[in-house]
């Protein structure tokens, strides 16, 4: 399984977040900077969380973002599922588009959905706290 990169800077995102003050905003172009990603996209990626629920947005001049949740309620499989644009690891796990001919008789959806489940269950058990166990580390890297 890969996450896109779309779900990969979500993640950097709300890391960079939780390394902030809760109370204080940050900027896109801060954490663009940071990451030396461009700021083009990281304004889709914070649109989206932001939807989702997981950062407050602040528009306007003095405006910014911050985390919506204290990092230890942000749990890391909600938010991969929620950013990645689908799990469809291969052509017969959409069945509107599947066209493969073996699939009713085929055990490789059912190995890879099992392997699918056990990826997200394993993503469960963490909170964007346990990402950030070196907190200090972080925000000496990300200068913060």
């Amino acid at each position: 399984m890969r996450l896109t990169m779309y779900t990969d800077f979500s993640l950097r995102v709300l890391i960079y977040l939780g390394t902030k003050d809760p109370e204080k905003l940050t900027t896109i172009q801060e954490i663009s900077d940071a990451y030396n990603i461009s700021k083009n996209h990281l304004t889709k990626v914070t649109f989206e969380l932001g939807k989702a629920g997981f950062i407050h947005t602040v528009r306007g001049r003095g405006g910014g973002i911050r985390l919506a949740d204290l990092p230890q309620h942000i749990n890391i499989g909600t938010v991969v599922r929620r950013m990645e644009d689908d799990f469809d690891l291969v052509e017969c796990f959409n069945s509107a588009t599947n066209r493969c001919p073996i699939s009713s008789i085929c055990g490789l959806r059912g190995a890879l959905g099992k392997a699918l489940n056990a990826y997200l269950s394993v993503l469960d058990e963490y909170t964007l706290e346990d990402l950030m166990f070196n907190r200090e580390g972080l925000r000496e890297i990300l200068k913060t």
